[in-house]
Protein backbone atom coordinates (compact mmCIF):
# COMPACT_ATOMS: atom_id res chain seq x y z
CA UNK A 1 0.00 0.00 0.00
CA UNK A 2 1.46 3.60 -0.54
CA UNK A 3 1.94 5.79 2.61
CA UNK A 4 -0.81 7.41 3.96
CA UNK A 5 -3.47 5.07 2.44
CA UNK A 6 -3.84 6.89 -0.79
CA UNK A 7 -4.18 4.85 -4.36
CA UNK A 8 -1.35 3.62 -5.87
CA UNK A 9 -0.82 1.54 -9.04
CA UNK A 10 -0.07 -1.71 -9.82
CA UNK A 11 2.09 -2.50 -12.88
CA UNK A 12 1.16 -6.12 -13.87
CA UNK A 13 3.64 -7.51 -16.98
CA UNK A 14 1.98 -9.95 -19.85
CA UNK A 15 3.39 -12.97 -17.92
CA UNK A 16 1.91 -11.94 -14.71
CA UNK A 17 -1.88 -11.80 -16.70
CA UNK A 18 -0.84 -14.83 -18.54
CA UNK A 19 -0.09 -16.73 -15.29
CA UNK A 20 -3.09 -15.30 -13.09
CA UNK A 21 -5.56 -16.47 -16.29
CA UNK A 22 -4.02 -19.71 -16.00
CA UNK A 23 -4.31 -20.05 -12.28
CA UNK A 24 -7.86 -19.06 -12.52
CA UNK A 25 -8.76 -22.54 -14.60
CA UNK A 26 -6.00 -24.66 -13.29
CA UNK A 27 -5.22 -23.55 -9.38
CA UNK A 28 -6.73 -25.18 -6.36
CA UNK A 29 -9.22 -23.95 -3.80
CA UNK A 30 -8.59 -20.11 -2.84
CA UNK A 31 -6.40 -19.75 -4.96
CA UNK A 32 -8.31 -20.89 -7.95
CA UNK A 33 -11.37 -18.14 -6.60
CA UNK A 34 -8.84 -15.19 -6.07
CA UNK A 35 -7.21 -15.69 -9.32
CA UNK A 36 -10.97 -15.93 -11.50
CA UNK A 37 -11.94 -12.92 -9.10
CA UNK A 38 -8.56 -10.79 -10.45
CA UNK A 39 -8.73 -11.57 -13.86
CA UNK A 40 -12.57 -10.51 -14.27
CA UNK A 41 -11.75 -7.64 -12.38
CA UNK A 42 -8.90 -6.69 -14.70
CA UNK A 43 -11.27 -7.75 -18.02
CA UNK A 44 -13.88 -5.06 -16.07
CA UNK A 45 -10.81 -2.21 -16.23
CA UNK A 46 -9.89 -3.27 -19.61
CA UNK A 47 -13.50 -2.69 -20.78
CA UNK A 48 -13.61 0.53 -19.14
CA UNK A 49 -10.21 2.11 -21.00
CA UNK A 50 -11.67 1.06 -24.61
CA UNK A 51 -12.48 -2.02 -26.65
CA UNK A 52 -9.17 -1.89 -28.34
CA UNK A 53 -7.64 -2.53 -24.75
CA UNK A 54 -10.36 -4.81 -23.70
CA UNK A 55 -9.53 -7.03 -26.67
CA UNK A 56 -6.13 -6.87 -26.19
CA UNK A 57 -6.54 -8.16 -22.59
CA UNK A 58 -8.78 -11.07 -23.66
CA UNK A 59 -6.37 -12.19 -25.97
CA UNK A 60 -3.50 -12.56 -23.33
CA UNK A 61 -6.22 -14.10 -20.43
CA UNK A 62 -7.11 -16.34 -23.34
CA UNK A 63 -3.95 -18.03 -24.08
CA UNK A 64 -2.63 -17.87 -20.68
CA UNK A 65 -6.14 -20.34 -19.68
CA UNK A 66 -5.34 -21.73 -22.65
CA UNK A 67 -1.74 -23.22 -21.37
CA UNK A 68 -1.46 -26.51 -19.49
CA UNK A 69 1.37 -27.49 -17.47
CA UNK A 70 0.87 -31.42 -17.88
CA UNK A 71 0.14 -31.99 -21.09
CA UNK A 72 1.29 -31.24 -24.27
CA UNK A 73 -0.66 -33.48 -26.68
CA UNK A 74 -3.22 -31.75 -28.91
CA UNK A 75 -1.74 -28.10 -27.94
CA UNK A 76 -2.64 -25.56 -31.27
CA UNK A 77 -2.17 -22.49 -31.61
CA UNK A 78 -0.93 -19.77 -34.44
CA UNK A 79 2.07 -17.78 -33.25
CA UNK A 80 4.30 -15.05 -34.84
CA UNK A 81 7.80 -15.54 -34.37
CA UNK A 82 11.26 -14.41 -36.35
CA UNK A 83 8.69 -12.06 -37.87
CA UNK A 84 6.72 -14.82 -39.76
CA UNK A 85 3.41 -16.44 -38.80
CA UNK A 86 2.68 -20.33 -37.78
CA UNK A 87 1.00 -22.83 -37.06
CA UNK A 88 1.56 -25.19 -34.51
CA UNK A 89 0.66 -28.47 -33.05
CA UNK A 90 1.89 -30.17 -30.45
CA UNK A 91 1.45 -33.93 -30.99
CA UNK A 92 3.07 -35.27 -27.96
CA UNK A 93 6.15 -34.68 -25.35
CA UNK A 94 7.36 -35.33 -22.08
CA UNK A 95 10.33 -34.79 -19.98
CA UNK A 96 12.65 -37.04 -18.60
CA UNK A 97 15.30 -35.83 -15.51
CA UNK A 98 18.68 -37.59 -16.38
CA UNK A 99 22.25 -37.45 -14.54
CA UNK A 100 25.15 -36.36 -16.85
CA UNK A 101 28.71 -36.89 -15.27
CA UNK A 102 27.45 -35.98 -11.42
CA UNK A 103 25.24 -33.39 -12.81
CA UNK A 104 21.58 -33.48 -13.27
CA UNK A 105 20.01 -32.46 -16.08
CA UNK A 106 16.18 -32.16 -18.03
CA UNK A 107 15.79 -33.54 -21.33
CA UNK A 108 12.18 -32.22 -22.98
CA UNK A 109 10.81 -34.36 -25.71
CA UNK A 110 8.12 -32.44 -28.24
CA UNK A 111 6.83 -34.16 -31.25
CA UNK A 112 5.10 -30.81 -33.17
CA UNK A 113 4.13 -30.16 -36.53
CA UNK A 114 5.08 -26.48 -37.78
CA UNK A 115 3.25 -25.48 -40.77
CA UNK A 116 2.83 -29.22 -42.33
CA UNK A 117 6.31 -30.17 -41.43
CA UNK A 118 6.21 -33.20 -38.28
CA UNK A 119 9.57 -32.80 -36.21
CA UNK A 120 11.05 -34.09 -32.83
CA UNK A 121 12.89 -31.79 -30.85
CA UNK A 122 15.10 -32.07 -28.00
CA UNK A 123 15.37 -29.17 -25.37
CA UNK A 124 18.29 -30.09 -22.80
CA UNK A 125 17.79 -28.33 -19.28
CA UNK A 126 21.50 -27.72 -17.36
CA UNK A 127 22.52 -26.25 -14.26
CA UNK A 128 25.13 -23.31 -14.90
CA UNK A 129 25.38 -21.86 -11.94
CA UNK A 130 22.33 -20.74 -10.91
CA UNK A 131 20.82 -21.19 -13.30
CA UNK A 132 18.25 -23.56 -15.42
CA UNK A 133 19.99 -23.23 -19.21
CA UNK A 134 17.62 -24.29 -21.58
CA UNK A 135 18.94 -25.33 -25.25
CA UNK A 136 18.24 -27.26 -28.74
CA UNK A 137 20.32 -27.38 -31.96
CA UNK A 138 18.85 -27.16 -35.33
CA UNK A 139 19.86 -30.01 -37.41
CA UNK A 140 20.33 -29.70 -40.92
CA UNK A 141 18.76 -33.02 -42.03
CA UNK A 142 15.33 -31.12 -41.22
CA UNK A 143 13.29 -30.06 -43.87
CA UNK A 144 14.62 -27.21 -44.98
CA UNK A 145 17.64 -27.49 -43.39
CA UNK A 146 19.18 -26.03 -40.19
CA UNK A 147 17.81 -22.54 -40.88
CA UNK A 148 14.23 -23.68 -41.38
CA UNK A 149 14.49 -26.08 -38.52
CA UNK A 150 15.54 -23.87 -35.96
CA UNK A 151 12.49 -21.61 -37.15
CA UNK A 152 10.41 -23.78 -36.81
CA UNK A 153 11.58 -24.76 -33.09
CA UNK A 154 11.64 -21.22 -32.26
CA UNK A 155 8.23 -20.95 -33.18
CA UNK A 156 7.26 -24.44 -30.91
CA UNK A 157 8.72 -22.88 -28.03
CA UNK A 158 6.93 -19.38 -28.22
CA UNK A 159 3.81 -21.16 -28.94
CA UNK A 160 4.30 -23.23 -25.65
CA UNK A 161 5.94 -20.19 -23.42
CA UNK A 162 4.74 -17.30 -24.64
CA UNK A 163 8.49 -16.10 -25.66
CA UNK A 164 10.25 -15.68 -28.45
CA UNK A 165 14.16 -17.56 -28.22
CA UNK A 166 17.10 -16.72 -29.17
CA UNK A 167 18.55 -17.92 -31.95
CA UNK A 168 22.40 -17.81 -33.10
CA UNK A 169 24.66 -19.79 -34.85
CA UNK A 170 28.32 -20.43 -33.34
CA UNK A 171 32.16 -20.24 -35.57
CA UNK A 172 31.02 -24.13 -36.56
CA UNK A 173 27.88 -23.14 -38.39
CA UNK A 174 25.85 -25.04 -35.64
CA UNK A 175 22.05 -22.88 -35.17
CA UNK A 176 21.90 -23.10 -31.07
CA UNK A 177 18.43 -21.98 -29.65
CA UNK A 178 18.16 -20.77 -26.18
CA UNK A 179 15.18 -22.05 -24.59
CA UNK A 180 16.04 -20.18 -21.23
CA UNK A 181 14.10 -18.15 -18.79
CA UNK A 182 14.28 -14.45 -18.91
CA UNK A 183 15.48 -15.16 -22.54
Amino acid sequence: MPEGGDAGYLYILRRGLEHAAWLSVHGEGKQQGLAARFVEYILQRAKEEGEEVYKKVEKIIDEGKARDSLTLNGFEMEVEANGEKYMVKVIDGGAVEEGEGGRKLLRIRITAEVDGVRRDYEIVYRYEGNAAVGRAVARADAPGGKEADAKRLAAVIKALTGREPKVYRREDGTIIINATEGI
